[in-house]
């Protein structure tokens, strides 16, 4: 397992390391021009102009990822005097620039959590800073006290600290599994020596196994106190937050065919929202950042070659645009055949 765990880590430092060329020229600053504001918050123009954990986290990996160095430390100085305000270490998860407080809901994401403390790590590694290694290490040893659930062998990751157990729902515990970001368990493991994470990892891969055996993509939300079904009161869908979940495998280089043939099965016809019951569209999915995660898994699992349109980048709408960011550093770095 360490000789594992040493290999999984040395690869994400290795993407870090040559990520000069991380995405193509001039791509990070267009991202960064829309969607990054002087006081170093990550605007989701979709959503009413928020910010929230996931956004901050995204733009301090983007940055990180860029080598923009100035650019992390404002993120970070917007995410930790902003968000990073809870008493248990985690980072609020919503915040909005037209209320007063201007955080709507002091409950965590995790997803988010994940992503700062990840890109954290990044930075602490690629520029020799000891505190921002710190900081990631502070925020994984929080997740690990209030946010993970342990149950027999499996170790689930909750959405948020509050809401989701079983003494929250009488379908509890409740998981998403977007929200498993698991290239960051490898790092997290390193800076903190937790094998708890590897745990988590298991039990993510574990879950989209049992998922992909009955040809069903992920829903986004998940019962897992029996079964693993949909999720009482939410859409049954492989939807918004789910469709990072073959980006995130591959990102991790855990892309396992037969792992992935659900989701690919389900875009077959194209991107789309997909009602994970009947296996058909719900809403069209054209922008460039929600195609290139197909043709991404058509590349890795089959040598396809990307289109030409989508190895470029124009930011569109935060969320597609981060999507798209992503998926072509993962590609470039560790999929170079596919560029």
């Amino acid at each position: 397992m360490k000789t594992l765990l040493t290999i999984l880590a040395a690869a994400m430092i290795s993407l870090t390391a040559g990520a000069q060329a991380a995405f193509p020229e001039g791509a990070w600053e267009l991202y960064r021009q829309k969607f990054v504001t002087p006081e170093g918050r990550v605007v989701d123009d979709v959503n009413g102009g928020i910010s929230h954990s996931e956004s901050q986290g995204y733009g301090l990996l983007l940055a990180c990822l860029a080598g923009d160095r100035s650019s992390f430390a404002r993120i970070f100085g917007f995410t930790r005097t902003e968000l990073l305000i809870r008493d248990d270490g985690l980072a609020a998860w919503r915040w909005d620039p037209k209320t007063s407080p201007h955080v709507t809901d002091i409950n965590n994401a995790s997803d988010g959590d994940l992503l700062i403390a990840e890109a954290l790590a990044c930075a602490g590694a690629r520029w020799n800073m000891p505190a921002y290694t710190a900081a990631a290490r502070q925020i994984a040893r929080s997740l690990t006290k209030v946010a993970l659930l342990k149950r027999g062998d499996e170790t689930w990751l909750k959405p948020g600290v509050k809401g989701f157990a079983e003494k929250d729902r009488p379908d509890g515990p409740v998981i998403n599994p977007s929200y498993w970001v698991f290239e960051a368990f490898p790092a997290l493991v390193q800076i903190t020596g937790d094998q708890t994470w590897m745990q988590v990892q298991a039990t993510g891969l574990r879950l989209l196994d049992t998922l992909a055996k009955a040809k069903m993509p992920s829903p986004e939300w998940v019962s897992v106190k029996g079964p693993p079904r949909p999720a009482d009161g939410f859409p049954a869908q492989f939807g918004y937050n789910a469709i990072r979940i073959p980006l995130y495998l591959m990102r991790a280089g855990l892309a396992d065919r037969a792992r992935m043939e659900p989701f690919r099965q389900a875009w077959t016809a194209g991107t789309a929202v997909i009602d994970v019951k009947t296996g058909k569209p719900v809403e069209p999915l054209a922008d460039p950042g929600y195609r290139i995660l197909a043709a991404a898994m058509a590349c890795v699992l089959d040598k396809t070659a990307i289109p030409a349109d989508l190895k470029t980048f124009e930011p569109t709408a935060y969320y597609p645009s981060t999507l798209h960011l992503l998926s072509l550093s993962m590609l470039r770095e560790r999929y170079p055949q596919c560029m």
